[in-house]
C-alpha cells in the first residue's frame, strides 16, 4: 500500500503540526498498534513458557525461553540498516505478519500434537530473527509519523503503552492458558499481533527529504552499515549519547532483575513483598511516561537526563540497604520514575538528533546496548551477590550507572541538548 505523502521533516521544523501527539489520529493508530502488538508479545512469552515447562525439564524450558535473544543480537544491525532501506512502516507490518503467521501455525499444530521441545524452540529462534528487525524499525518509526516537536511526547505514549502491555498481557496470558491450555493462549497472542497490521496499514508516513532517503540500487547493506556507525561515531551527541545509555542499562538491569530477587529472599520478604516493589518500579516509571505525555517536552533535556540517571543511581544502591518492604517499595518508587525519565529523554534525544535516513541504524546500536550488552550483566550480579553479598554488588552497579549521568554532565555538547519545540 503507498503511504500518504506528508510535510518533510525540513518543512516539519518550519511549520510544527497542529495538534499535539496524543490527540493526533495518525500517532494513536500506530499507538493502538503497537499496544495491541506488545500485548501479544506478553501472552505469548506465557504461552511459550507454559509449553515448555510442560513439554521438558525446566533447564530446557529456560533454553527455550532464551534462545531468541541470540539471533536477536546478532542481527540487529543489519535488521537497523533493513528499516532504513525499505521504511519503518513496512518493516514493522512485515514483522508482524511473519510473527501473527508463525504463531497461530504453532497454536494450529498444538490443537494436533504435543508441544515438542523442538517445534517450541524453532519459534523462539523465527521470533527472535523477526525482532532483529522489528526493534530498529520501530525505534524508527516514531520520527516519520509527527513533528520532532512531539517525538518527547511521544516516548512518553509509547512507554504507557508498554507499562499497559505488561500490566494486560500476564493475566490475559494466564487466563488463555487456564481455559484453553498453550494452544489457546499461542491463538490469543497471534490475534493481539493481526490486530496491529490493518492500523499500521493506515499510519500515514512522512516522505525523507530528496537526497535522503537510501537508494538500494547503487549501495550494499555493508556499505550502509558501515556508514551508519560513521555516523553515530562522528556525532558530537550520539557517540556519548549511546555511552550513556550503555553504562546506565548495565548498571541498572543486573540489581532490579535478579539482584531484586535475591535481595527479597534474603530480606524474607517473599514473593508478595517482591511483587509490591517490582509494582512500585513500574509505576514510577508509568508516571514518568505520563509526565511526558501531558507536557510534551521538558527544557534542557539533556542536564535533566543526566541528573535523573545520577539520582537514579543513588537510589539503587540504596536499595540494598532499605530493611521494609515499605521502604523499598518507596525506593523502587523513585527509581522507576528516574529511570523512567532519563529512558524516554534519551529516547527522545535519540529521535530528533539523528538524521532521518539513518534513524534505523542508530536504534538498531542503542538496542543491542540495552538488550544484547546489559543483560550479560545478569549472571555477573547473581554470581557477585553470591560471593560478597547484595550491599557491595548493589552499590558498585549504581557505580556503573552513575557513571552514565558523570558523562552527559561532562560532554557540553550532550548536556545542552535540546528537545525541539
Amino acid at each position: 500500500m503507498t503511504a500518504t505523502v506528508l510535510p518533510s521533516p525540513a518543512q516539519d521544523t518550519v511549520r510544527p503540526p497542529a495538534r499535539p501527539a496524543h490527540r493526533d489520529g495518525n500517532v494513536l493508530r500506530w499507538l493502538g498498534a503497537y499496544t495491541s502488538s506488545m500485548i501479544g508479545d506478553n501472552v505469548f512469552y506465557i504461552a511459550l513458557s507454559w509449553a515448555a515447562v510442560h513439554a521438558g525439564t525446566p533447564s530446557q524450558a529456560g533454553l527455550v525461553m532464551s534462545v531468541s535473544a541470540v539471533p536477536r543480537a546478532l542481527l540487529m544491525l543489519g535488521g537497523g540498516v533493513v528499516a532504513d532501506r525499505f521504511g519503518p512502516r513496512k518493516v514493522v507490518i512485515g514483522s508482524d505478519a511473519v510473527r501473527c503467521a508463525a504463531v497461530l501455525t504453532v497454536a494450529a499444530l498444538l490443537l494436533v500434537t504435543g508441544p515438542g521441545l523442538w517445534l517450541l524452540a524453532l519459534l523462539a529462534v523465527v521470533f527472535g530473527i523477526v525482532d532483529a528487525v522489528f526493534m530498529p524499525a520501530v525505534g524508527a518509526l516514531p520520527a516519520r509519523i509527527t513533528g520532532r516537536d512531539q517525538l518527547a511526547r511521544v516516548q512518553g505514549m509509547r512507554g504507557l503503552a508498554i507499562r499497559s502491555a505488561n500490566v494486560l498481557g500476564a493475566p490475559l496470558g494466564g487466563l488463555a492458558v487456564a481455559l484453553g491450555g498453550s494452544a489457546t493462549a499461542f491463538a490469543l497472542a497471534g490475534t493481539l499481533i493481526a490486530v496491529s497490521v490493518p492500523l499500521l496499514i493506515l499510519v500515514r508516513m512522512r516522505e525523507l527529504p530528496p537526497g535522503e532517503a537510501a537508494d538500494p540500487s547503487d549501495r550494499t547493506a555493508w556499505r550502509d552499515l558501515r556508514d551508519g556507525l560513521r555516523h553515530i561515531r562522528g556525532h558530537r551527541v550520539l557517540a556519548p549519547l549511546i555511552a550513556v545509555i550503555a553504562l546506565g542499562d548495565l548498571g541498572f538491569v543486573g540489581p532490579l532483575n535478579v539482584g531484586l530477587t535475591l535481595l527479597a529472599d534474603r530480606r524474607g520478604w517473599g514473593a508478595s513483598g517482591m511483587g509490591w516493589v517490582i509494582a512500585a518500579f513500574g509505576t514510577g516509571a508509568g508516571a514518568a511516561a505520563l509526565l511526558l505525555t501531558l507536557r510534551g517536552r521538558l527544557p534542557r533535556a539533556g542536564t535533566i537526563a543526566a541528573v535523573a540517571i545520577l539520582g537514579g543511581s543513588v537510589a539503587i544502591g540504596s536499595l540494598a540497604f532499605v530493611p521494609t518492604v515499605a521502604g523499598a517499595v518507596g525506593v523502587a518508587l523513585v527509581v522507576g520514575l528516574l529511570a523512567g525519565l532519563s529512558g524516554a529523554l534519551c529516547a527522545a534525544l535519540i529521535q530528533t538528533l539523528s538524521d532521518p535516513a539513518y534513524l534505523g541504524r542508530v536504534s538498531a546500536v542503542a538496542g543491542i546496548v540495552s538488550l544484547g550488552l546489559a543483560p550479560l550483566g545478569m549472571p555477573v550480579t547473581a554470581a557477585a551477590i553470591g560471593r560478597w553479598g547484595t550491599g557491595p554488588v548493589f552499590v558498585t552497579s549504581a557505580a556503573v550507572c552513575g557513571l552514565g549521568g558523570v558523562l552527559a554532565l561532562c560532554v557540553r555538547d550532550l548536556r545542552r541538548a535540546e528537545l525541539p519545540r
